[in-house]
């Protein structure tokens, strides 16, 4: 829906020949709760004359029955529409509307203001030109002000508004709005955010939101819609930057056509264009640029095409066209500041999926470098990323992607982590650079293989991993398996979990991020194991899926055998042979795994191992048997 203009009836082909024209500004408003972001929004569509004779109708019924202004018109209902946020008065999900004017086209997110949803702040954030940050004048700058600036000037946003917003309730008072944008000020500039405009109003009367208002004859800046509809928009940064086209899709409809397909982020490309596949590395050139409409002369970011090039080359989706004499880079360890979204902690050492673009790859969180404290901008040692920190990063991925710094590429340099598990998005991360090391280390081809190492010793590699409660008899059972693989001529080694703490993980303590670390190492020793031909047998409680899972798709299909002794934790404490759940029920052991620290059993593990039932020979017999 459009604005009401003349046009409409007067000549329709007109208005929407200049509507098609307009250029279009991407804003998010963001604060802290009821500082009045809807309310604005609403003030907007109602003085834009973008609500419809029925809407009004509704919402004044809706500002009666549901509303907080005492039976006037409470605009803030235009927005939250769910059943949840009319009750509380409050935004509770991302709404997004579309209004114009005659002289600009507008989207606008309505960002939650609860500290727990700045995720979705970063999302509305990612494709925004503009902030309007929210103060409410009573309170005046908070935390979720601080964290919401930050993350504006961190995702590149170039212009802001400082709207201090009730000032009615305040007496209009100048005083007020000094003290606020002061405060604000400092803040800013601290943080690098140059553009900032502030403007006092009022979302509820009106006052300068789509014009001046005689309250405040001591303001002698715009109104908030005269900034929105004359702000600029840098629409010609995107053309000019060198042309990048992530592959969506490999477009191969019959024997004689093989296309990529993809939306152009930045630059622009002609047919006979040199272009590199990245991150392989293979040349050509443009063919065609394919379209709905017939093929393109030319093709500028922001339009979706397929090209077809001159050469049969290796090209899938995720991949990256570019120039041949200006492609991006190719790494897979990177810098990164990385904000976290979910509820469970970042831990260093968990696998997660990494989304860049139209690529996904399996990362995982290298090194917290340090987080920062939004307040005092303090950077602080981290071990773990809790909900709606932000930290910088190191990341490591299972293989190299294509990319170029955020901060001259947002397409190119930001992504998410997915949780493996519940496919949710857990963090959004901006790329700094790709790290020195990947770039100098280099796998080395050797002459003798694992299968030649495995082929001497007359067996196949395996990794038995044995996983359960403290107390569950883990050890003793793999120590029988071992000696019954040793009597039949095997090549074994056995990694205890005890053991291994007193050499290789020694530095390593019981937090949830300590153990994560602590079965990654494990993992890599017993791959590395697998590559000598051994059949090796790890004794870990390892409690997390995610690791147990990252172990196994680290060795070769058909090597990896999870083995669940399964141990009721009634029995395993009442075993204690240690005396291990003793202290921890006393309070004198802390992190202890199902105490006050989780174990997530296996699901479908190859082996289950009922100690209840089977004594600890029997089951290394049968364990034995499944084995060979």
């Amino acid at each position: 829906m459009a604005h009401v203009s003349n046009l409409i009836g007067a000549d329709i082909e007109a208005y929407l020949t200049q509507h098609q024209h307009k250029s279009l500004l991407r804003f998010i408003t963001c604060g802290s709760v009821d500082d009045g972001k809807s309310t604005l929004i609403g003030r907007l569509l109602y003085d834009s004359k973008m609500i419809f004779e029925d809407q009004l109708a509704a919402l004044e019924a809706d500002s009666k029955k549901l509303g907080t202004q005492g039976g006037e018109l409470d605009l803030a209902l235009l927005v939250d529409g769910l059943a949840a946020e009319r009750e509380q008065g409050i935004t509770i999900d991302v709404a997004y509307r579309f209004f114009s004017t005659d002289r600009r086209k507008f989207i606008v997110a309505d960002t939650r203001g609860h500290e727990q949803y700045t995720r979705d702040m970063v999302t509305g954030a990612s494709t925004a030109d503009l902030a309007v940050i929210l103060v409410d004048a009573r309170k005046g700058v908070l935390t979720q002000t601080r964290r919401h600036s930050y993350l504006v000037q961190l995702m590149g946003i170039r212009h802001a508004v400082l709207a201090v917003n009730k000032m009615d309730l305040v007496n209009w008072s100048r005083e007020t709005f000094d003290a606020i944008v002061a405060d604000y000020r400092g803040f800013a500039e601290q943080i690098g955010l140059k553009s900032v405009l502030a403007i006092p109003l009022s979302g509820l009367t009106g006052d300068n939101v789509t014009a001046k208002s005689a309250q405040t004859p001591w303001y002698d800046g715009p109104a908030l819609m005269e900034h929105l509809e004359t702000v600029e928009i840098d629409e010609t940064r995107r053309v000019g930057g060198p042309f990048r086209m992530p592959v969506q899709w490999v477009n191969r409809p019959n024997a004689d056509f093989r296309g990529f397909a993809g939306q152009i982020v930045s630059g622009s490309v002609k047919p006979g264009d040199p272009i590199r596949i990245a991150p392989s590395g293979k040349l050509s050139a443009v063919d065609r640029i394919v379209t709905k409409d017939g093929d393109l002369a030319l093709a500028i970011a922001g339009q979706s095409v397929t090209l077809t090039l001159k050469d049969e080359i290796d090209c899938s989706r995720g991949d990256v066209i570019a120039p041949a004499g200006d492609a991006p880079e190719s790494s897979d360890q990177f810098e990164t500041t990385l904000i976290w979204m979910s509820e469970e902690p970042a831990l260093p050492g968990r696998p997660y999926w990494l989304k860049i673009g139209a690529r996904t790859v399996s990362a995982s969180i290298t090194e917290i470098k340090h987080k920062i404290n939004v307040n005092t901008l303090e950077e602080l040692a981290a071990k773990v990323l809790d909900l709606n920190e932000i930290a910088v990063c190191n990341i490591s991925l299972d293989q190299p992607i294509a990319f170029d710094p955020y901060e001259a590429n947002a397409d190119m340099g930001g992504f998410i982590l997915i949780d493996r598990t519940s496919n949710a998005t857990a963090g959004a991360g901006l790329i700094h650079f790709a790290l020195r090391r990947a770039q100098n280390v280099h796998w080395q081809s050797l002459d003798v293989t694992r299968t030649a190492r495995a082929e001497i010793k007359t067996q196949k590699p395996a990794v038995l991993w044995f996983t359960g409660l403290s107390g569950a008899g883990k050890s003793t059972i793999a120590n029988l398996v071992e000696k019954k693989l040793h009597s039949l001529g095997k090549h074994t080694v056995l990694l205890d979990g005890d053991n291994v703490r007193h050499g290789l993980n020694r530095d390593l303590g019981f937090t949830d991020a300590d153990r994560v670390e602590n079965i990654r190492r494990v993992a890599e020793v017993a791959k590395l194991m697998t590559d000598a031909g051994l059949i090796v047998l790890v004794s870990f409680i390892s409690p997390f899926r995610a690791e147990r899972d990252m172990a196994r798709r680290m060795m070769a299909s058909g090597e990896f055998y999870e083995v669940f002794v399964d141990t009721p934790l009634a029995e395993a404490e009442k075993r204690d042979v240690k005396g291990l759940y003793k202290k921890a029920r006393a309070g004198q052991l802390k992190n202890f795994t199902g105490v006050d620290s989780p174990y997530e059993a296996p699901e479908n593990p190859e082996i289950r191992i009922d100690t209840t039932k089977l004594d600890a020979a029997t089951a290394a017999a049968l364990i034995v048997d499944k084995l060979t």
